[in-house]
């Protein structure tokens, strides 16, 4: 499967895939529908498919036009969220099966950020497309969730290969990298990781994809459960999502 990302909005990005074997193309999450539109005229590409995590609208803003574009084009996203992201063709929830081509899709329901909230799962490609629900060093914040119902999400894909690489949305990942080392103040590895963003934006590279090998050792949200970062926020007794919860505040209030 090939892998085009395409930055948009201040700090968006918008996902382009196609298989290889058959030409089926599919986006995730478009922001807008113009730069897409350019890059598929560019390439001699139609638009079959959209793929939709959550219904907020730095994420759907260009389904209407795509779908103007590219009438044929179905619109895949969370069955939860059908009154709040028109045209849906293909509603899923956790555990559904999908193919863009040969490539297959799992969907993960992750929610938190939304209640509806999903992700796409290539397994063989070792691609997940998140949205918002984990960013590099990173997590959405619970707009409609609860902590337990995040941390539960953020587990789930905790729990993926250690080589997946974490398509986000959003690149936030040296804002991040600013918070993440407040709380584990003498983590060498995160230091050293938070120097290295810091080279790779001053020269306008992305920073995504991460690989979830990096985030399970460095981001601070998948890590509530280690003693150490319990310790660091003075929870060494709470429950993982209580230790969860008080970091999302931190965050929130950074």
């Amino acid at each position: 499967m090939e892998i085009i990302q395409l930055p948009v909005l201040t700090d968006n990005y918008i996902y382009v895939l196609t298989c290889k074997e058959t030409g089926m193309t599919g986006v995730v999450d478009p922001a807008s529908a113009d730069p897409v539109i350019a890059y598929l005229v560019t390439q001699g590409k139609k638009l079959d498919c959209i793929f939709n995590t959550h219904h907020h609208g730095d994420h759907i803003g260009g389904n209407k036009k795509l779908l103007e574009r590219y009438p044929d084009c179905e619109i895949i996203a969370p069955k939860s969220e059908t009154k709040r992201i028109p045209d849906i063709d293909v509603p899923v929830i956790e555990g559904d099966s999908l193919r863009l081509g040969t490539c297959r899709v799992k969907v993960l329901g992750v929610p938190g950020h939304t209640t509806g909230h999903v992700a796409y799962w290539f397994e063989k490609q070792n691609a997940l497309f998140c949205g918002d629900a984990l960013f590099s060093l990173g997590c959405g914040r619970m707009f409609e969730g609860t902590p337990e119902q995040m941390w539960d999400s953020l587990k789930k894909i905790r729990s993926l290969p250690d080589e997946t690489h974490i398509y986000c949305a959003h690149e936030y990942t040296e804002a991040n990298a600013e918070f993440a080392v407040t709380i584990e103040t003498t983590n060498p590895l995160l230091q050293r990781y938070q120097g290295k963003i810091q080279k790779m934006r001053e020269k306008q590279e992305p920073t995504v994809p991460s690989v979830l090998a990096i985030e399970k050792v460095l981001n601070p949200f998948l890590r509530c459960d280690h003693p150490e970062v319990k310790a660091a926020v003075g929870l060494e007794n709470a429950s993982a999502a209580e230790v969860f919860a008080e970091i999302r505040t931190r965050k929130d209030n950074f």
